[in-house]
């Protein structure tokens, strides 16, 4: 039994499920007491075969409203948003398409995750099937097909957040070099800038301004990240030669139409990696790369977290860090400025002694 209130009526409402079919309706109250005895009162008329409440339509096969859902994406998502949905929901319709929609349990769920994870997957892969799946529960909760969302219920896995890489210059430069077009490009930019792979699959003629020498990122969820970046001298020799021979507004274009931006480059990552024989990394590495060498470059930790667009310190600390010679650089300067220090203060005793 579900009690709740919508953001459209002052009254508290009910949902429930019988014998698989979901129902739902207001209450005509604002107290929550009298609110739950409404909806015992109107699940007992159900038992009873008194439908004179609202009974929700029939809810389908999970395949078909995956099928609706990701339609709904389509139209209303970007194309990487409905691409990453599509990915995520196919192997989850393998194990519930025949299913009705609201036959989906936590208890399914919860085995479902239990073999995603014994085929060796990655908790952060199966965690990304499991929200994406959330999403579209979500979605036909709000249109009254189901109840509620059984994916509440299940607890996502714990993932490692620190599978970071860094490159060293020796591994850039061989990397680079087993680079075709356009990841190489697209990598010297997040080298150089920090700039996110989706950053710079957007990037738009109209907001590069080689004069003045910056590139405008009018995207993100939060102001931090729509954000103004200098450029280096790089940086500013790639995006020139981009600018140039652009044919449409798009400085990295969808191969065939100038006038949708490219979404991916993942093929091309693998084949560069496979060929110039760096170790395995992934292209959001270049991104972590170019952070931490700024962090040990001096470059102070409120002034990276505007450079990689994000709202807070907090964020920047898991992409900056240091190198194990970096930090015993620090600890030498630390004992030398503490020696001279020590020396100093010993002298002004002496002379006032």
């Amino acid at each position: 039994m579900h009690v709740y209130k919508r953001k459209d009526s002052k009254y508290y409402w009910h949902k429930f499920e019988y014998q698989g079919v979901a129902y739902r309706g207001s209450t005509g109250t604002r107290s929550r007491r009298e609110a739950e005895g409404i909806a015992s009162k109107a699940r007992l008329d159900v038992i009873e075969g008194k439908y004179d409440i609202k009974r929700q339509k029939k809810a389908p096969l999970f395949k078909n409203a995956m099928a609706s859902f990701l339609e709904h994406c389509r139209r209303h998502n970007a194309d990487r948003t409905a691409l990453r949905y599509e990915a995520s929901l196919k192997p989850l319709s393998e194990a519930f398409g025949e299913k009705p929609l609201n036959a989906v349990t936590a208890d399914a769920i919860e085995r479902y995750k239990t073999a995603r994870l014994a085929g060796e997957l990655k908790p952060a892969t199966i965690n990304a099937e499991l929200r994406c799946l959330k999403t579209m529960f979500n979605h036909f909760v709000r249109l009254d097909v189901v109840a509620s969302n059984p994916v509440t219920r299940v607890k996502l896995l714990t993932e490692n957040n620190q599978r970071m890489r860094v490159l060293n210059f020796e591994e850039e430069r061989l990397y680079l070099a087993a680079c075709p077009q356009p990841l190489y490009d697209i990598a010297v930019l997040m080298i150089e800038t920090g700039m996110r792979p989706e950053e710079i699959f957007r990037m738009r003629r109209e907001n590069v301004n080689l004069d003045a020498g910056t590139i405008f990122n009018p995207h993100g969820k939060t102001k931090a990240a729509r954000r103004t970046l200098s450029l280096t001298r790089r940086a500013a020799e790639v995006l020139r030669g981009r600018v140039d021979g652009a044919a449409g507004d798009y400085i990295f274009p969808l191969d065939g139409d100038p006038e949708k931006s490219m979404i991916r480059v993942d093929w091309l990552h693998l084949g560069a990696l496979k060929d110039s024989g760096v170790a395995r990394f992934r292209l959001y590495d270049l991104r972590h790369t170019f952070a931490t060498r700024a962090a040990e470059s001096g470059v102070d930790l409120v002034t990276l977290a505007a450079l990689l667009g994000h709202s807070n310190i907090q964020m920047v600390m898991r992409y900056a860090h240091p190198q194990a010679e970096h930090k015993a650089n620090a600890i030498r300067k630390m004992e030398e400025f503490q020696t001279a220090k020590q020396m100093e203060e010993a002298r002004v005793s002496d002379l006032i002694q």
